[in-house]
């Protein structure tokens, strides 16, 4: 753990958001060589959105390992979800694909039918992807990039858990991915950081909602951690020191996040609901 690479970094060229693992050097970890599973998800079926790269792709790994088939839902990244549906094939289990922009309700419902035509069921939902850029001004955030933020990192939840629950049982889990930003947000991160705000409150609430039916609903607040959407989404003087200022002094690796996945997801979870976990590296929420 202690080995886990730490700021400056190199120049990380990516072309554009989300970015492609390929392009990161050095490259994060998902925990390709290190997870080991011990069956805590056995046959339960999985949809995990942004699940072709970075805390996506630990976390479809991660399920995989404790038992767990699983829809990967994704924008563009073709080779990067290849690679992802490759390791989960590898560990016995079902991978499936599906590209498209999550910010489209219609497709929210799609990556749906998906899952229950390629699996009967959802028993976890994961909704991770989310969208940021990196601005200076009030004035620079154009109501176009406002709006796709928000459509992308909270509305899509909204739909995602909406086209899901009907397909869900007692025991299901919806897990979604907040930010430290929700309780600490960084100004150059507006759009992203206040939508992150309204994850954690819709978890609250959703959690409340879908009790009586036996579902959970919990959030993650990760951050600062290494994935392809940092070098993609901020300058590269923040990406050199990116995680320095933890006070574990670097970045998160994606690995690092998945077993709070699996945990919340699991059977054993099933009085957790409506909570925050966060994964800061010693940063508290406040």
């Amino acid at each position: 753990m202690n080995s886990a690479p730490r700021p400056p970094f190199d120049h990380q060229p990516q072309i554009r958001p989300p970015g492609l693992t390929r392009e990161m050097d050095p490259k994060p970890d998902h925990g390709e060589t290190s997870y080991r599973g011990s069956g805590r998800l056995t046959d339960k079926k999985a949809i995990i959105t942004g699940g072709d790269s970075g805390i996506g792709r630990a976390v479809a790994i991660a399920y995989a390992r404790e038992g767990c088939d699983v829809l990967i839902s994704y924008l563009n990244e073709h080779e990067d979800a290849a690679e992802t549906q490759r390791l989960v094939e590898e560990a016995g289990r079902k991978a499936v694909l599906i590209a498209g922009d999550i910010s489209d309700p219609a497709h929210c419902r799609a990556i749906v039918d998906k899952a229950v035509e390629a699996f009967g069921q959802v028993d976890i939902l994961v909704n991770n992807a989310a969208h940021q850029m990196t601005f200076e001004a009030l004035e620079d955030i154009s109501d176009e990039e406002w709006d796709y933020t928000f459509r992308t990192n909270i509305f899509a939840m909204f739909h995602l858990a909406k086209a899901a629950a009907p397909h869900m049982g007692e025991g299901a889990a919806i897990i979604n991915t907040t930010s430290i930003n929700a309780d600490d947000p960084n100004p150059q991160l507006l759009a992203y950081a206040s939508s992150k705000g309204a994850i954690q409150n819709f978890t609250a609430g959703l959690a409340q909602m879908l009790a009586p039916r036996g579902v959970r609903v919990n959030c993650v607040a990760p951050g600062p951690i290494w994935t392809p959407l940092i070098p993609a989404t901020m300058p590269p003087e923040k990406v050199k020191n990116f995680g320095g200022n933890s006070p574990m002094q670097r970045p998160g690796q994606p690995r690092e996040l998945a077993p709070v996945y699996v945990a919340l997801a699991a059977d054993d979870a099933s009085y957790v609901s409506g909570a925050t976990v966060a994964v800061t590296g010693g940063r508290p929420l406040l």
